[in-house]
């Protein structure tokens, strides 16, 4: 098991469960270090005190709040050790809700929540069903590192993950990106779902980070005194090209369904001509039944006309 990040307790209700947090992801991302490109030597971050100049050890670092310009007010871990946060050492449930409710851009890092000691193993397990048997997660708050948090507690297995959130008044609000109401056909909303049907997957874990293993690759031939390994060329398009979206779509769902092994055959749509408006507007109507009453009328006078004479 990895190292415990954090250890403490699940509140639920009058339940107490003690648990320990571990990483529920890795980062296998290449790191690169900095170097002087003369002779090869590492160049590293120093911490140096803008006053005397002098390069200080984590020791003599301390924290402080900038409340105006050139004034800071310093703070002490053991201030902030005291602060009043009831969730210091607890992750404490505070509602149940249904998953779908939660907006996925306020979920931020993963853990997985560990038993910590036998006398966790029924309660958790409890909560695990709870959670199951509801269809449903719990938001929680919790502190770390000297600040309150939101969380979510869900069920990836037979374990229970924490997922740390953000809170409301942190997300931007994509108002101002949404394009203009732009006109679409309704071919190319059909052909668009028809693309979507084509690269639906049942799942997601097929995916491979290919940039990191053409990275690894690069590093291993000029570790060797070899040649990098050729990249293929690919076809750029012209930059500013007008894109002719039903061709775009039909080219797309016939290389999907090529991707699948799927029969390709692509019956192309075009764009057509909006549908004439099945119903018309009711002054529309009005100035049509009137303009009928008139002629009919006019039929009935010439007929008396005709009679007369």
């Amino acid at each position: 098991m990895p190292r415990p990040l954090w250890t403490g307790a699940i509140s639920f209700g009058l339940v107490t469960i003690p648990i320990k947090v571990v990483a529920a992801t890795e980062n296998h991302s290449i790191s690169f270090h900095q170097y002087h490109q003369e002779d090869m030597g590492r160049i590293r971050t120093r911490k140096v005190c803008e006053i005397d100049g002098e390069v200080l050890s984590q020791e003599e670092i301390g924290k402080g709040y900038e409340v105006a310009k050139d004034r800071t007010v310093p703070v002490t871990d053991e201030e902030l050790d005291r602060m009043p946060l009831p969730t210091a050492k607890a992750i404490e449930i505070v509602a149940f809700v249904d998953a779908d409710t939660i907006d996925p851009v306020r979920i931020s890092d993963s853990y997985y929540l560990a038993v910590d000691g036998q006398v966790a193993a029924k309660p958790y397990t409890l909560l695990r069903r709870a959670l199951e048997r509801s269809d449903k997660v719990a938001v929680a708050k919790f502190a770390w590192h000297n600040r309150e948090r939101l969380g979510l507690l869900r069920v990836r297995e037979d374990a229970i993950v924490l997922h740390s959130m953000r809170w409301p008044d942190e997300i931007r609000s994509p108002e101002s990106l949404a394009p203009r109401e732009t006109e679409l056909d309704e071919d190319e909303i059909a052909r668009a779902v028809q693309l979507t049907d084509s690269m639906a997957l049942n799942g997601i874990s097929g995916f491979r980070d290919r940039y990191r293993e053409a990275l690894e690759e690069l590093l291993a031939a000029k570790s060797e005194g070899k040649a990098p390994p050729a990249v293929p060329g690919e076809a750029e398009e012209e930059p500013g090209k007008v894109m002719d979206l039903m061709a775009a779509l039909n080219a797309s769902v016939k290389a999907a369904k090529e991707t699948r092994g799927e029969d390709a055959t692509v019956h192309e749509m075009t764009p057509g001509k909006p549908r004439a408006r099945k119903k018309a507007a009711p002054a529309a109507k009005k100035r049509a039944s009137g303009k009928a009453a008139a002629k009919k009328t006019a039929r009935k006078t010439t007929a008396k006309k005709r009679t007369a004479s």
